[in-house]
């Protein structure tokens, strides 16, 4: 995540995952300038988003792919 950048949102195209299955508690992901991504809540369109630099998006979906946050 990062604090460091003033992302201009405004024009993003935000998607959910095409494994969402039409419920209403997904996440939107937007593709950003300069690699960044932002991740919000589907809920909440007009609400905050996270943005990601490229490492920590990378980290991220790494460490989900990986296990890392299961709750086993």
């Amino acid at each position: 995540m990062t604090d460091k950048y003033d992302v201009d949102l405004s024009g993003a195209s935000w998607f959910t995952s095409t494994r969402t299955s039409g419920g209403k508690d997904c996440v939107e992901v937007a593709h950003l300038a300069g690699g960044m991504v932002g991740v919000r809540d589907s809920k909440n369109p007009t609400g905050p988003a996270v943005v990601f630099t490229p490492a920590a998006w990378d980290a991220f979906t790494a460490g989900v792919m990986g296990g890392e946050f299961d709750r086993s």
